[in-house]
């Protein structure tokens, strides 16, 4: 898919703000530690994915009920939604100079009903001469996201049938309404029950 930069000057996809405070003392420890042991930006980029899918479980996954929403949360707190875990490997992307966005697709449950936006990270690689989305909401029976520098192997392909979509614009920072219901919600449960269902 062809992603639309929603602020045209890639240095804006490289920038701190709130939630991807690539800045915060902690996120800069992890990416100098993946610094470390990454030969190149590719290497590091799919280390940086493998680290937030597989080490920080969805919360959902593992009924944890604490939101969080600030990357530097995510990585210590080692929990959170798409949207949160987005928000932690941008800014690991970031911190190590690969731009990188926010994107988002409209899916909704198995029948088609419940419809919420999920959030993914398109990275763009030195070289690249387009953005790929990323999916590091993390694996279970059924999904199997996998980092990619080609062909997007994403968690979930939308479903016509059920207007399901990919949101095609590319964010600096967090949709509005997403960090809206991140930051307003007490819980996880709270949280579930006022999710955006469409951008």
């Amino acid at each position: 898919m062809e992603l639309i930069q929603h602020t045209p000057e890639i240095s804006a996809y490289l920038a701190a703000d709130e939630a991807i405070d690539h800045d915060h003392p902690l996120v800069r420890e992890t990416a100098g530690r993946l610094g470390a042991e990454s030969a190149d930006a590719y290497a590091y980029a799919a280390a940086a994915f493998t680290l937030v899918r597989d080490t920080i479980p969805h919360s959902a996954d593992a009924g944890d009920p604490r939101v969080t929403w600030r990357a530097s949360d995510v990585l210590g707190a080692r929990t959170g939604i798409c949207y949160a875990k987005a928000h932690a490997l941008a800014a690991l992307l970031r911190a190590a100079g690969i731009p990188a966005g926010l994107c988002y697709q409209r899916l909704t449950d198995d029948e088609g009903a419940d419809p919420a936006v999920h959030g993914l990270v398109a990275v763009r690689l030195p070289g690249a001469e387009r953005w790929v989305r990323q999916d590091p909401r993390g694996n279970r029976p059924g999904i199997d996201a996998q980092f990619s520098a080609g062909v997007e192997r994403l968690a979930w392909v939308p479903r016509a049938q059920f207007s399901e979509m990919d949101y095609p614009v590319l964010y600096a920072a967090p949709h509005p309404a997403v960090l809206r219901a991140l930051r307003s919600a007490r819980d996880r449960s709270e949280l579930w029950r006022n999710l955006p269902t469409a951008l």
